[in-house]
């Protein structure tokens, strides 16, 4: 049992984790540079749709999470110009991967997008000597409309007695 009476796994074992959709990006190059499509609506489950998006830019080396989100998906993508290594927990209850956890390569040299379903943990690592850029599309809005409600977010990072450790 964890803080606030959160019980969880106490190990979890590597394997695929239910639910996840990991789509392999293609980049589309000519003289101009590249081209990526992220999303597209014909090829993502309504569920997974996005409300709102946004890149972030993590330095070499950092870490973001681990959290997970009670309704929300969010669909990552990642496409350099780091590499990143991801993590995802499912302890989900009800799933039949519960107790699995999967290591995901993702950026420059494996452009993926991987949406993650609500209830599976996850973070990411930047694992390059360089800055690398992420876009996530989520399909609720930050602390909802106009800000005005509780953020669907369980922090993991500073939690002591986590099983939810980046190796």
């Amino acid at each position: 049992m964890l803080p606030g009476g959160v019980q969880v796994i106490a190990s979890f074992e590597r394997g695929s984790v239910e639910s996840v959709m990991i789509r392999d990006l293609k980049k589309y190059v000519d003289d101009r540079g590249w081209l990526c499509e992220l999303f597209r609506q014909d090829e993502i489950p309504e569920q997974v749709w996005p409300v709102m998006s946004y890149v972030s830019l993590t330095r070499p080396g950092v870490a973001r999470g681990p959290h997970e989100h009670v309704v929300q998906w969010d669909y990552f993508c990642f496409i350099g110009p780091a590499n990143f290594k991801v993590y995802l927990w499912d302890k989900r209850q009800d799933s039949p991967s519960c107790g699995k956890m999967m290591v995901i390569f993702a950026g420059a040299d494996a452009p993926k997008a991987i949406a993650v379903p609500p209830g599976v943990v996850h973070a990411y690592r930047n694992a390059c000597g360089e800055p690398g850029l992420v876009f996530n599309a989520a399909s609720q809005l930050f602390a909802g409309q106009g800000r005005q409600e509780p953020v669907d977010e369980i922090r993991w990072e500073h939690v002591e007695g986590s099983p939810f450790q980046l190796t």
